[in-house]
Order: structure tokens, then sequence, then C-alpha cells
């Protein structure tokens, strides 16, 4: 094995809010990669359930704190004020590592310097870690990350602290999709590259962001965050021309979000602004699997977990 002291430290934050029945298996995801130079720190985010009790049983094997709820991206930023790693990740409380996922990670940045994100395969599991399906990335493509809105880094990603200094914190404004506004501005600072291997677990329940009616402002956010982000100069002019069709693509997702929601007229408002930005987004298979997506999958999953508990 090589020498620890002379491999880069990866600082990974968790943090945890009101998900003690999975953060100890996410912990433990993470205390077990082969990888030697890890650091965890998992900051509870203000839980009025037992992730105190959870975190106590790995006492001096993390770094760990407790703040007043604050959300998702105040939190994280946070850890990675205390992080000392030269690579930065985070992780859901609700998702894994697999094995392996961060000695892979971290040798490909090793080996591509240009690269400031590596993002991987992963599965898709139950409540009860049970496979649903394996989810395939595509390969890193920035008019895919900006212009069609598809957020390829998913649970397992691991960046430069260096790339994510000069790009900025996460924005604690935005509730629905922080991870992606980052991306977008971490792009900026360089390109990523995907690992075509499953190295994470996202797992789905009741209580995930996926499933839940958001309220009309976090519905909103998908235009504020396109609008905010083609107003940077650092965007290359081939991205910069694709302007509208990203505005198009944002408000079919926010028409995803208001259907989930039920709201049906502001579903279908989006949907018109959409059409008249980018009339070809009528004619895209992607824009009708959005849109089914909010009415049918969380239906679709909770089919699969109960076939999953007959088969035992």
């Amino acid at each position: 094995m090589a020498d620890p002291g002379r491999l880069p430290l990866a600082s990974i934050v968790i943090p945890a809010y009101n998900q003690a029945e999975y953060l100890e298996a996410a912990i433990v995801s993470v205390l077990t990669q082969d990888y030697p130079c890890l650091e965890l720190i998992v900051l509870d985010d203000g839980s009025s359930d037992d992730t105190p009790k959870v975190l106590e049983r790995f006492r001096g094997r993390i770094r760990s704190g407790r703040h007043a709820n604050m959300g998702q991206a105040a939190t994280l930023e946070r850890g990675w004020a205390m992080a000392q790693g030269t690579i930065l990740s985070y992780l859901s409380a609700d998702d894994l590592l697999l094995p392996g996922a961060a000695s892979m990670a971290m040798r490909e940045l090793e080996r591509h310097p240009e690269v400031v994100l590596t993002y991987s395969d992963f599965n898709l599991i139950d409540p009860a870690s049970k496979l649903i399906r394996k989810v395939v990335r595509r390969d890193y493509d920035l008019l895919r990350l900006a212009v069609d809105l598809v957020c390829l880094p998913g649970p397992g990603a691991f960046f430069r602290a260096t790339a994510y200094h000069a790009a900025g914190p996460w924005n604690s404004a935005l509730r629905q999709i922080p991870d992606f506004e980052f991306y977008l501005r971490l792009a900026l600072q360089g390109s990523f590259l995907r690992i075509p291997q499953v190295l994470a677990a996202y797992r789905v329940h009741d209580d995930s962001q996926s499933f839940s009616k958001m309220s009309v402002e976090r519905s909103e956010e998908p235009l504020r965050v396109i609008s905010s982000w083609y107003e940077s100069n650092l965007i290359p002019e081939k991205i910069a021309e694709w302007k509208d069709r990203a505005e198009s693509n944002a408000h079919v997702l926010s028409a995803q979000y208001h259907l989930r929601a039920g709201r049906w007229r502001a579903a279908a408002a989006h949907m018109r602004q959409a059409a008249e930005l980018w009339p070809a987004t009528l004619l895209r298979p992607k824009t009708y699997r959005q849109l089914a997506s909010a009415l049918y999958n969380r239906t679709a999953h909770k089919f699969v977990w109960m076939l999953n508990r007959l088969r035992g």
C-alpha cells in the first residue's frame, strides 16, 4: 500500500437532518473505504430524532458537531470550512459510498490534473437498501449540463478544494437545487470526469426530496439559477448561444416541480413559456418523460419497494 503520508487528504462531509435510520450505514460506508487518507465530518443540522445517539457511537472515529437547523447548503459550507483535505466530497445522510469509491476518485484526479470533479454511476436503492435499478450517467459535456440541465454528478462526486474556493460556496438561499447550481459554477473552473463504474447508492424513501411536493418558491429555482449563471463572462461562446434553449429547459423543470405539487395551471404556464423560447422542446421525448415522472415516479418506486419486501 502507498505511504498514507504522501497521499492527498480527502474530506467528506455528511450533513445530517432527521435521517438517523440511515445515518449509521452512510457513516460506515465512508469509514470502510480502502483509501487510507480520509477525513469524515458529520454535522447534525438540528435533528429532532436519534441522530445525536448515532453520532455518539462513532466518537473518536469521525469529526462531528451540532447546530440549529440551517439547511443543507449552509451545513455543507460549515463542514467544508472545517475540512483539511485538498479534495472535497459530500454524502447525503441516507446515501452510501460503495467499496473503492474514494480510491478510484482520488486516482483519477491524480491522473487528470485538468479535471476538477469526478462522478460515477450509482445504484438507486429502496429504504431497505435493496436495488431498484442501476443509474448510468452520461460522459461529461458542458452543453448537457448547462443547456439540457442534466445534473451529471450524483452521490460519490469528489472535487478539488482549489476549484471549490474559486467557484464560491453553495448558495444557501436555494433549497431545491443548490447542488446543481454549484456544479454549474464549478464547471467554469475545469472539466468533469465520469468514472464508468457503480461507486455509490442513492436511496429513495418516503421523505426523499425526489418525492416531495415543492413550494412555489422552490419550484421556481431553475429559472433563477439559469438566468444568474448565464450572466457570467466565463461562459464559452458555444454555450452562451444556447441561452434560450437552456431557459426553455428551466421552464420545463419548473413545470415538472409544479405538476408534482398539483399546481396544474402553473405547470401549464411554464410549458407555454418553454415553447415560446424554444419550440423544439415540445418535440423532445425527454420533455414528456419529465412531466410523466412528476405524476408517476413516486408510485412506481413504491411498487418496486413492495415487490422487494415480498421477495424478502
